[in-house]
C-alpha cells in the first residue's frame, strides 16, 4: 500500500499597483513630444510662433510703433486660439489610443495605475501652455520696450492665453473619459462653438454670459485710460483657473482615481469656477462708471498740462511723454504758416468718449473753443497726418467747428500746411483721405469731425505738393490773409500759390 503525498499551492497575493510620480511625469514628457507628431498640433504651433514673430519684426501699421500696453495684453489672447482647438482634439486622440487599438485590456493590468495614465495625459499639456506664456511674455515685453509704448498691461490679461490652452487640453482628456469615441472631439468642438453663440444670442450678450467665455474680446476705436478699463480681469483669470482645475480632476476621477484628495481638489476647483464665475458678471461699477463720465466730458480734471514754446499741451498721465511729439507737429506746421498763425498759441487737449467702454465707437464733437486742438489716445501711422490736419484747419479757420463746416478754397491752404512737411508728402494725403485716393472728392480725415475736398481741391493740393516747398512757402506767407479768407474760391487760391487753376471752380463739397 502506498501514501500519496497532496500539497496544497500557497496562493500568492497578486502585487499591488504602485508607481513612482516619476515614472508619471516620465509618461507626461513622452505624451507631450507625441504631440508634436500630429500634424494640426505642430502647424497651429508654428504658425502660433511664427505669425507673432513676424508681426512684431514687420509691423504692417505705424500706429504698432506707439503701443497701449492696456491693448497689447488684450491683444496677446486670440493668437493660442486654433493651438487650443488643435490641442483638444489631439490630446483627445491620445488619451483614446489604447481603447482605439484594441490594447486597452492588456493596459489595465500594467504596473501604472489607469487614473495615474490620464493624470499623464493631463500633464503632457502643461509644456504647450508654458511655451503660450513665454510667446506671450515675450510680445508683451517687446512692445513695452518700444520707445513709443504708454500705459499699463495687467498681468491677468496676459494670463488668459496660457491658461485657454491648459483649459483645451484637460477639456480634451476628460471627453476622452467620458465619451470614449474618436469621433466625439470634433462633434464636441462644433457643439461648443454652437453653444456659445447660442448662449450669446439667447441672453442678448448680457454681462454675465459674455464672460463665461474663455476669451472676451473687446476693442473700441481708441485707446482708454488704463484706470478706465474696467474689465474684471483678475476674477476672469480666477475663472479660467477653476474650469482648467475643475477639467483635470474630473478627468482623473472619471480614469478611475477615488482618493480623498482628488474628491476635495474636484470640490476645491468648483468653488474657485463658481466664485470667478459670480464675481466676473458684476459689470460696471458706479466710481468706474463716474470716472469715464469726468474723462469723456471734463478731461481737464484728470489731466497733466505741459507747456511746450508758445502752446499748451494737456494728456491723460499715461500719455504725457507723448506731448513732445505732438509739439513737433505743432511746430512743423506753424512754421509754414503766416501773419499771427505762425505763433498763434493753440492749446492741444487729448480727449476720448469713454462712457460707452471698450465697445464705443463714437465720435468726438468738434470743439466750438478758438485755437484748440483735438488729440486722440492712437498715435503713428495715418494718425500723424490726421492730427496735423487738426492743426493745420483750427489755424486757418479758427476753431474745430468752424473747420469742418468749411467747404472753399482754404481747404487748399489747409492740406499743404498739414502735408508739405512731411517725408512722403503725397502718400500722406493718400493716408488721410477715406478712401485712400489721389483724385475726385474725398473725405479727410481728423481726430474729431472729418473735413471735405472736392476734386478740383484734390487736383490743387496734388500740384503743390509736388512743387519746391520754399516757393509754396513763400506764397503762402505772402498772401496769407487772403488764404485764409472765408469764400475763396479754390481758384484763387491756385492763382495765389502758383497753380493751374482747375476748371469750373470746383468749390461744391460732396459726400
Amino acid at each position: 500500500m502506498s501514501a500519496v503525498l497532496e500539497t496544497t499551492a500557497t496562493p500568492v497575493a497578486a502585487p499591488e499597483r504602485r508607481t513612482s510620480w516619476a515614472a508619471v511625469i516620465e509618461l507626461a514628457r513622452f505624451e507631450a513630444r507625441q504631440q508634436l507628431w500630429f500634424l494640426p498640433v505642430f502647424a497651429t504651433l508654428l504658425l502660433y510662433v511664427g505669425y507673432t514673430g513676424w508681426r512684431l519684426l514687420f509691423p504692417a501699421d505705424g500706429m504698432d510703433a506707439y503701443p497701449a500696453l492696456q491693448d497689447v495684453d488684450r491683444a496677446t489672447q486670440t493668437g493660442p486660439a486654433l493651438l487650443g482647438i488643435a490641442l483638444f482634439v489631439c490630446v483627445n486622440r491620445a488619451a483614446l489610443r489604447d481603447r482605439r487599438r484594441g490594447t486597452d485590456r492588456q493596459v489595465d493590468v500594467a504596473p501604472m495605475e489607469p487614473w495615474r495614465r490620464t493624470l499623464a495625459h493631463v500633464l503632457s499639456v502643461v509644456p504647450y501652455a508654458v511655451l503660450t506664456a513665454l510667446v506671450v511674455l515675450g510680445e508683451f515685453t517687446w512692445q513695452a520696450l518700444r520707445s513709443g509704448a504708454v500705459g499699463h498691461g495687467s498681468p491677468a490679461e496676459l494670463a488668459v492665453g496660457p491658461l485657454y490652452v491648459l483649459l483645451c487640453g484637460t477639456l480634451g482628456v476628460l471627453a476622452a473619459r467620458l465619451v470614449p469615441s474618436s469621433f466625439a472631439a470634433p462633434l464636441l468642438v462644433v457643439g461648443l462653438f454652437a453653444a456659445a453663440l447660442f448662449l450669446s444670442a439667447g441672453t442678448g450678450d448680457a454681462e454675465w454670459s459674455r464672460w463665461l467665455s474663455p476669451v472676451v474680446s473687446e476693442n473700441s476705436r481708441d485707446t482708454l485710460p488704463s484706470d478706465l478699463i474696467g474689465r474684471p480681469a483678475a476674477w476672469h483669470a480666477l475663472y479660467l483657473t477653476g474650469l482648467v482645475l475643475l477639467a483635470a480632476f474630473g478627468a482623473v476621477l472619471a480614469g478611475g482615481g477615488r482618493t480623498r484628495v482628488l474628491k476635495a481638489g474636484l470640490a476645491g476647483a468648483l468653488a474657485l469656477t463658481l466664485a470667478g464665475a459670480v464675481a466676473q458678471s458684476g459689470g460696471a461699477t458706479p466710481q468706474l462708471l463716474a470716472a469715464r463720465e469726468r474723462a469723456s466730458v471734463s478731461p481737464e480734471k484728470e489731466q497733466t498740462c505741459v507747456r511746450r514754446e508758445t502752446s499748451t499741451y494737456c494728456a491723460f498721465p499715461e500719455w504725457t511723454p507723448r506731448t513732445a511729439t505732438w509739439a513737433k507737429i505743432v511746430h512743423e506746421v506753424q512754421s509754414l504758416a503766416g501773419g499771427t498763425a505762425h505763433t498763434q498759441p493753440l492749446l492741444v487737449r487729448q480727449r476720448i468718449e469713454a462712457r460707452y467702454g471698450l465697445d464705443s465707437d463714437s465720435a468726438l464733437l468738434p470743439s466750438a473753443d478758438p485755437h484748440r486742438v483735438t488729440v486722440g489716445t492712437a498715435w503713428g501711422g495715418n494718425r500723424v497726418p490726421e492730427f496735423s490736419a487738426a492743426v493745420a484747419s483750427v489755424l486757418v479757420a479758427g476753431d474745430e467747428k468752424t473747420a469742418g463746416e468749411m467747404c472753399d478754397g482754404r481747404m487748399v491752404t489747409v492740406m499743404w500746411l498739414a502735408l508739405s512737411w512731411q517725408d512722403d508728402p503725397t502718400q500722406s494725403l493718400r493716408n488721410v483721405r477715406l478712401d485712400d485716393s489721389l483724385s475726385g472728392s474725398a473725405i479727410v480725415l481728423a481726430p474729431t469731425d472729418p473735413l471735405s475736398m472736392t476734386a478740383a481741391q484734390t487736383d490743387v493740393v496734388r500740384e503743390l505738393l509736388g512743387k519746391p516747398r520754399s516757393d509754396v512757402e513763400a506764397a503762402v506767407k505772402a498772401h496769407w490773409t487772403q488764404l485764409t479768407a472765408p469764400k475763396l474760391t479754390t481758384a484763387d487760391a491756385a492763382r495765389l500759390l502758383g497753380a493751374a487753376v482747375p476748371k469750373g471752380g470746383g468749390d461744391k463739397c460732396e459726400g
